[in-house]
């Protein structure tokens, strides 16, 4: 017998194989998609009727800083370098274990509810970022975020952080949680040791998260101190591959993009946080065009201020029509694939699609709502029309997290009420 079955759903399986399938039936077993079609035969323990609605892949957020969910709306409409050094910075200094759990449950809960089904972070107290998602049954690929600023002992300090975290939780959850390396930027982190990151990952076999090209400050110190921007950098060192994540990519030129492409680096673009802190637009239409795998990300609640990923496709396909200047780039559902399958060959996971022998991680959207009527073409409306409160059906690895819009692995006023504590005490702290 089967865990589950979803029928009567308009299955949208981002299998182009496959196609969409109107009316059709997912039955699922032991965190896996045991059979999906137009009917069964299959019996379950648990049937779910979604007439009315879309079953989809789960939403995949390739870049976050999840604990800081805490900072939402702490500290808005200032320069980057104001807002990082006079504010962000010293109240991150502040931060306790039990603020970035109580933070991560947050971002977990939000997600959940929004529809996104795997996350990619980078952050700090990382350990705690990871008991907070192996609580929540959401999946994720978890990163100390570490920095050295050409300090030596500080470098050696960090990497063992960080490889401390890779060993402890790397497969656990049920195998929700994947673990990587996280080397903050190159402005940040020293040509040595972004070398020795790469030797320890591929040591490890575990995949890179790490900034890049996010501002035109980052541009202009690499070439005032090295002579090249940070791909070329990178791409010196030996850096770049599959196995990384580039978040933002702003300031790109030509020749970036075909370096990015030609070595299959992952580039996570953030068109939300990019345009709140006026960073600039990543050319997603011609990182797409020389085959770069891109993806989609929301960045942390104090530059975005929220994680809600429908807005961030929508969000995504709007500006690079307007930056274009041609409506037809990044059509519906090449963005939904940013945000499902491209997203999980980012991670590396088995998700980002409806099919059989694939994980288990999906969400049911209600479509029977004012703002989704009518129907013409159900990848429009879920990149233009829809947002995070639609969905109403959240599972991850087979396992039922919210089911009509109740959430079910997380007990959501005692979630949201810590949070508000904590982040009281934590603005006493930072006024002291």
């Amino acid at each position: 017998m089967a865990d589950i079955i979803i029928k009567n759903a308009y299955i949208f399986t981002m299998d182009t194989s496959v196609g969409d399938i109107e009316n059709g039936v997912v039955v699922i077993e032991n965190g896996i998609i045991k059979e999906i079609g137009p009917s069964t035969q299959s019996s379950a323990e648990k049937i779910i009727d979604a007439k009315g609605s879309v079953l989809m892949p789960g939403l995949i957020n390739t870049h976050c800083h999840a604990g800081m969910t805490i900072f939402r709306g702490y500290a808005d409409d200032m320069q980057l370098q104001d807002w990082l050094e006079n504010h962000i910075w010293p109240a991150e200094a502040q931060l306790t274990d039990e603020d970035i759990y109580s933070g991560t449950r947050l971002a977990c809960l939000e997600m959940i509810r929004s529809g996104t089904t795997a996350f990619a972070d980078m952050y700090i107290h990382e350990n705690r970022v990871a008991q907070a998602v192996d609580e929540a049954g959401i999946r994720a690929a978890l990163s100390y975020g570490m920095i050295d600023f050409g300090d030596k002992k500080k470098a050696d300090k960090e990497l063992k952080e960080g490889m401390e975290f890779v060993k402890a939780w790397n497969g656990k959850a049920e195998g929700r949680i994947d673990t990587m390396y996280g080397p903050h930027a190159p402005n940040t982190c020293s040509r040595d040791f972004l070398i020795r990151v790469k030797e320890q990952a591929v040591k490890d076999n575990v995949k890179i998260h790490i900034h890049v090209l996010e501002t035109e400050a980052e541009l202009n110190y690499m070439k005032e101190n090295f002579g090249m921007c940070s791909i070329h950098f990178l791409k010196d060192i030996d850096f770049w591959g599959p196995d990384v994540i580039a978040a933002h990519g702003v300031w790109l030129s030509d020749g970036d993009i075909k370096i990015l492409a030609e070595y299959g680096v992952n580039i996570s673009h953030n068109p939300v946080s990019n345009m709140k802190l006026a960073s600039g637009i990543c050319p997603v239409s011609k990182l797409l065009k020389e085959g770069a795998n891109v993806c989609l990300g929301t960045d942390g609640c104090a530059s975005n201020n929220n994680l809600d990923m429908f807005e961030e496709m929508r969000t995504a396909a709007l500006l690079q029509k307007v930056s274009t200047m041609d409506p037809t780039v990044l059509p519906a559902r090449t963005v939904l694939e940013m945000a499902t399958i491209n997203g999980a060959k980012a991670l590396g996971i088995n998700s980002g699609m409806l099919k059989e022998g694939y994980n288990a991680d999906m969400i049911i959207v209600d479509m029977n709502k004012a703002h989704l009527t009518p129907v013409y073409d159900i990848a429009s409306h879920l990149v233009y029309a829809a947002s995070g409160k639609d969905v109403k059906t959240t599972i991850v690895n087979g396992k039922i997290l919210m089911e009509d819009g109740k959430v079910i692995s997380m007990n959501e006023q005692e979630v949201i009420d810590i949070a508000i504590q904590k982040s009281e005490d934590l603005i006493s702290k930072i006024g002291n």
